[in-house]
Parts: C-alpha cells; sequence; structure tokens
C-alpha cells in the first residue's frame, strides 16, 4: 500500500489539500475524523468531550483498519491530535516506512485565526480568558510542531497557499521528483530521497 499521509495542526488544510490532491491523482481520499464519526455515530468533538481516552481509543482503531484495508494508494488525512496519540504514533511510524507523511505547516497565529473564525473553542483550548487559551493553543502548536517535524518525511509551507496551490506542491514532492518521476504511485520511495 503506498498512502500520502497528511499531518499538522487544526486548521492547516489537510482535508481540502487532501481532497484536491486525491483528484489530481485520481486516487481514494480517506480523512480519518470522518472515519471515526461514521463509525461511531459521534463527532470527534463529542468523542473529545466524553474522553481524550475514548477519543484516542476510537482514532487507533480507525486508523488499525484503514491500514488493513486493501487498496493500492490513497490520500489520508489525519487529525490534529494523533501527534499525542502514542498507539496511533506507533502504528504510523510502523506504515510510514512505505509511505509518503507530510506534514502541513502553519504558523500558531495562522492556525489560531482559523480555529476562532470557526466559532467555539475545542475543549483542550478552553481557559479563563481568552489570552490564555491563545496561549495554551501557542503552546500545544509549537510543541505539536515539534513532533510532526521528527515523524513526517517531508514538509511543506501551507502559510498563504490555497488547497489546489498546495496539492499541486504535493504532486510535485510525490510524483515528479527527477529520480522517481516515471514509477506508480505504489512503488515510489518515499525516504531518503532529495527534493
Amino acid at each position: 500500500m503506498a498512502v500520502i499521509i497528511l499531518l499538522g495542526p487544526k486548521h492547516s488544510g489537510k482535508t481540502s489539500t487532501g481532497l484536491e490532491l486525491a483528484k489530481l491523482l485520481k486516487i481514494p481520499f480517506y480523512d480519518l475524523d470522518r472515519l471515526i464519526e461514521e463509525k461511531t455515530g459521534k463527532s470527534v468533538r463529542e468523542l473529545y468531550k466524553a474522553g481524550e481516552e475514548l477519543f484516542q481509543r476510537e482514532e487507533t482503531a480507525a486508523l488499525t483498519a484503514l491500514f488493513a484495508s486493501d487498496f493500492s494508494s490513497a490520500i489520508l488525512s489525519l487529525s490534529g491530535s494523533i501527534i499525542d496519540n502514542p498507539r496511533a504514533m506507533a502504528l504510523l511510524k510502523k506504515e510510514s516506512v512505505k509511505n509518503c507523511t507530510v506534514y502541513l505547516e502553519v504558523s500558531a497565529e495562522t492556525a489560531w485565526q482559523r480555529i476562532i473564525s470557526q466559532g467555539e473553542l475545542p475543549p483542550f483550548l478552553k481557559a479563563e480568558t481568552p489570552a490564555e487559551s491563545k496561549e495554551k493553543h501557542r503552546q500545544l502548536h509549537e510543541r505539536r510542531a515539534s513532533d510532526f517535524k521528527k515523524t513526517a518525511s517531508h514538509s511543506i509551507c501551507a502559510e498563504g497557499k490555497n488547497a489546489a496551490e498546495l496539492a499541486e506542491d504535493l504532486c510535485n514532492l510525490v510524483l515528479y521528483n527527477n529520480k522517481q518521476k516515471d514509477k506508480p504511485l505504489n512503488e515510489v520511495n518515499y525516504r531518503n530521497e532529495q527534493y
């Protein structure tokens, strides 16, 4: 199985970029959060409010099922919190050897503006004051960004780019590097390449 796995913080553009990339490459797209919601009948936010451990259990189960699926190529968008799920990360690290993991990088400020534009803050960002919530987000964002960079085989700056532009960047990264451009997606070696 060759999968392009999109990592990044909440509102970095993983889903919209993944959908655009799947159209360009004509391969399936899977959003892990949507798969969890379909399986449980509850929103990710509801599951998270019921307990982080419950959400992580469902997240790991959905990721396990997805990696066990029978497809040769796909785009997979993961949740921003997956980096804090040790079981899911162990599975991802095992699978990422044969897949391409890409971190969509945005600044803490960009991510914050996108989050607050959606209305209610996620439970894990709520604090006494708006300034405290923003600081809580900044600290979380910076810690996770460091972990995403260590996990991903590649990083792409997603600042100021729309989903179509990011999808094009990903196509160039994944398919059109000069050493492997003629190989089908499931035969491309994503590790140890210079781009």
